[in-house]
């Protein structure tokens, strides 16, 4: 098992301090940023589980709030697509700037409304990130700017999740990157069923732990 050096931060945004968790594998090829969906928070057990298989590739992974816990009792705010893309973009900006990660290829996890943020995020920074993945994603959500997504970009959905499925199947022939569509069989929206979150996770990781390096490689 590698070791991984485990600690909370605070991230500046806005004006607010956001919760989160880094976790940086030694020697760490990339690090990949959880933009969780709406009523959820960093410590989602499905994204831990996942963030844990990623770390087992070798990749790094950061999990935080993307509102305040004041802001998240908000119906509205929650919902609010542009704000968590804002969150999103200022959490890359200060991995930028810590030595311990601004070397490091940042990939994106997107899972629910988070992956409309996630792709959001992903074209408004072009080549500067190196992978995103969709768990269940309301990829509709980037609808606009899909097509300014140059991250080579991977949609997981469940095969029950039957309006999810329709809602990426639309927006992934707007993608003009390096792409991919994973339906887990009998699989619903959330991957409840006996090893579902395992191959949502698996995928993941190859998706992450493949692409990330290598963009490092061709940056370098």
């Amino acid at each position: 098992m590698t070791d991984t050096i485990v600690a909370p931060v605070m991230i500046p945004a806005d004006g607010v301090k956001l919760e989160g968790e880094l976790a940086l594998p030694a020697d760490a090829t990339g690090l990949v940023v959880f933009a969780h969906g709406s009523g959820s928070s960093r410590k989602s057990p499905r994204n831990n589980y996942v963030a844990s298989v990623i770390r087992q590739y070798g990749v790094g992974t950061l999990l935080f709030d993307l509102l305040t816990e004041e802001e998240d009792e908000t119906y509205e705010t929650r919902f609010n697509i542009p704000l968590l893309t804002t969150r999103l973009l200022a959490a890359t900006e200060w991995l930028r700037h810590r030595e311990d990660t601004k070397s490091l290829e940042i990939g994106y996890f997107g899972s629910s409304t988070g992956a409309g943020a996630a792709l959001l995020a992903a074209a408004e920074l072009g080549d500067e990130i190196g992978a995103v993945v969709s768990r269940g994603g309301r990829v509709d959500l980037a609808e606009l700017r899909l097509g300014d997504v140059m991250a080579p970009t991977l949609f997981i959905v469940g095969g029950a999740d039957s309006v999810v499925l329709e809602l990426n199947r639309d927006a992934f022939e707007y993608l003009t990157c390096e792409k991919s569509i994973e339906v887990v069989p009998r699989a619903g929206h959330l991957f409840e069923g006996p090893g579902q979150l395992e191959a949502v996770s698996d995928v993941a990781a190859e998706w992450f732990a493949g692409h990330l390096s290598k963009a490092a490689i061709e940056r370098t």
